[in-house]
């Protein structure tokens, strides 16, 4: 297969040259207030409330962090900072709708920029199914809390949690025999965000706004209440499960930092967005980060951190020391976090199915604005029906690391792509460099590291994976004394040397990613060869990068169904892991086989860019 489907790239002019088509563009309303406020909506969340207890306590599977879990917060929102700054870069200098996917398109190829798009599928709409299930579970606890009533456990209870909790099952009614069970609340809350969302950006903003204030002063109310409460014997051992405890509960609490990157997905719907982007970004990502560590200090602080393996961790340590009326209040503040969270998310996920139909990599009918409301209202309108039917019946425990191995993957490729535009495009102009500062400590001492935890760990994946860190670090080592022998010399350091940080950023993420378990990776590729299987037999042949649309190859005819019918058969029929790599292996064999063909229909030439279908 020739590279030209592969990597076909479309240029920063022509991409910024399509967004500005009235028919296909999007209204400009949004100031970097609103942006850091959007930022601070989608990241304060289900991670404060939630995550930092399991993370903190730890399980059977994986050490606790303890009151060291402070100092996880910390190594997360510094490998979140390198990625944030190669997201600002890139927003400043293609300020339009799709986020990652459009600084793929852009650097890495189309069929790379796919798959990023499909990748933020998992981060954006995957993610906020778990996120409204949250959501219901909180809203019944604020009932529980207020009113003294709650919502009978078969409307706010999934399929699978039901059938094993036969006091659910027992109150249910039943149609046909069948126990009637869904997540009600969790399918209401995802239609009112999905009506707000219609009706307009700035309006979703305005009503995002107010639940962030809200929830920075439940938090503050928080800290401030139980501050006076800290004993120093909590914070001793301050590192209960060593450093692994600490990496352990990073990894837990990236879910925590998800959501600063959707600023970007409102690129195309901000006033000054060079200037407004980077300080949502950057901003965002620091407020959230000082709100984390002070209401994690204070957690550990005042309650045993062993006590915190629970679904409610903040309103568990005010109830520990007898602040009732205060632990009604935070479980409040989940409701109205969460909330933000869905709105910045469902935000997001409609921007980049927009963005992919505007290219042809979709039908076009998702690339359809509102007359009224200048919004992308059919992929709104998807998304939501995709979220909410999904809330009311998906336990979905495991999506969350699935969430983070695909964010996290999204992030290694932006960090990659801004190198590839360093050395491709030096000369455009850039409103937000990313700055340069050389990290050879870090990188010797990384390089001085990695082989001997590599060599103590039997595991092959992980080995794997310290061996990318290993050679990034050796790459980002050979930057840094290019850096400086340039400095030294006198001399411009060289465009591709200043971007050390987004070696930093590609290290850390992939540090990050290590304590996954394995069957999320294979779940991930999972996912990955289903997208690339769609790009192949529509994408590809659809592309605005061709002349023309291309006719389906007439041997997918019966291959496609084939290989649907195969993998479907073989993931139900064998065991894991056989019944998770062979359907992959088949959707990969099957897409390469299709893209083969068409890039042979092509003869190979890209031509000139179609006329808008």
């Amino acid at each position: 297969m020739g590279s030209g489907a592969l990597f076909r790239t479309k240029g920063v002019d022509q991409i910024t040259r399509e967004a500005e088509d009235r028919e296909h563009s999007l209204k400009r309303t949004l100031t970097w207030v609103d942006l850091t406020m959007l930022g601070i909506g989608a990241v304060i969340g289900t991670g404060i409330f939630a995550a930092i207890g399991t993370a903190t306590a730890g399980n059977a599977d994986r050490p606790g962090a303890g009151p060291a879990i402070i100092v996880s917060f910390v190594v997360t929102a510094v490998a979140c900072v390198f990625s944030a700054l190669c997201y600002a870069e890139f927003a400043s200098m293609i300020p339009i709708s799709g986020s990652a996917y459009t600084y793929a398109y852009a650097t890495l190829g189309e069929t790379i920029a796919w798959i990023i798009g499909w990748d933020l599928i998992i981060e954006y709409a995957v993610g906020n199914i778990a996120v409204a299930i949250s959501w219901a579970a909180y809203f019944n606890d604020v009932l529980a809390h207020t009113i003294g009533r709650t919502i009978p456990g078969w409307l706010v209870t999934d399929l699978r949690t039901a059938l094993n909790t036969p006091d659910v099952v027992n109150q249910a009614p039943r149609l046909f025999g069948m126990p009637i069970v869904m997540n009600l609340p969790a399918v209401l809350i995802v239609a009112l965000v999905t009506w707000v969302l219609v009706i307009g950006v700035k309006e979703s903003a305005r009503f995002n706004n107010v639940m962030v204030g809200i929830k920075i002063l439940i938090l503050i109310l928080f800290v401030v209440v139980g501050f006076k409460y800290v004993q120093p014997a909590n914070f001793h051992p301050f590192f209960p499960g060593g450093w692994s405890g600490v990496q352990a509960g990073a990894a837990i609490i990236f879910f925590s930092f998800i959501g600063f990157d959707a600023v970007s997905t409102a690129a195309e719907e901000t006033r000054n967005p060079k200037v407004d982007i980077p300080l949502g970004i950057l901003g965002s990502l620091f407020i959230c980060t000082v709100i984390y560590v002070a209401v994690a200090a204070v957690l550990v602080g005042i309650i045993p951190w062993t006590q915190l393996g629970i679904a409610d961790p903040l309103a568990a340590a005010l109830a520990f020391i007898h602040k009732d009326w205060a632990a009604g209040i935070v479980s409040f503040g989940a409701v109205v976090a969460m909330t933000a969270v869905l709105l910045v998310f469902q935000l997001g996920q409609p921007r980049i199915f927009f963005s992919m139909s505007r290219d042809g990599l979709l039908p076009k009918i998702f690339a359809r604005v509102h007359p009224r409301y200048r919004t992308p209202h059919v992929t709104t309108i998807w998304t939501g029906i995709f979220v909410a039917v999904f809330a009311a019946f998906a336990s979905l425990d495991e999506i969350i690391q699935l969430t983070n191995i695909g964010t996290l993957f999204a992030f290694v490729l932006v960090c990659l792509g801004v190198m590839v535009l360093r050395h491709t495009d030096p000369d455009r102009p850039r409103p937000f460099r990313m700055p340069w500062f050389p990290l050879l400590p870090i990188w010797a001492a990384i390089i001085w590291f990695i082989p001997g935890a590599a060599f103590a760990t039997p595991d092959v994946g992980t080995r794997v994976e310290y061996g990318v860190v290993f050679l990034v670090a050796l790459a980002g080592a050979g930057f840094s004394v290019v850096g400086l022998t340039a400095l030294l010399r006198r001399r411009p350091v060289p465009n591709l040397a200043r971007t050390e940080f987004s070696l930093a950023g590609i290290a850390s993420c992939i540090y990050l990613m290590q304590g996954l378990p394995m069957v999320t990776w294979w779940r991930f590729l999972g996912w990955l060869a289903i997208g690339l299987f769609i790009y192949a037999l529509y994408g590809a042949r659809h592309s605005r990068l061709l002349p023309r649309p291309i006719p389906l190859p007439p041997l997918m005819n019966w291959l496609a169904p084939l290989t649907v019918v195969l993998a479907l058969a073989t993931w139900w029929l064998l065991p894991y892991p056989t019944g998770l790599v062979m359907p992959c292996l088949l959707l990969f064999a099957c897409s390469f086989v299709a893209l083969y063909l068409i890039n042979s229909e092509r003869g190979g030439a890209t031509g000139p860019p179609a006329a808008p279908r």
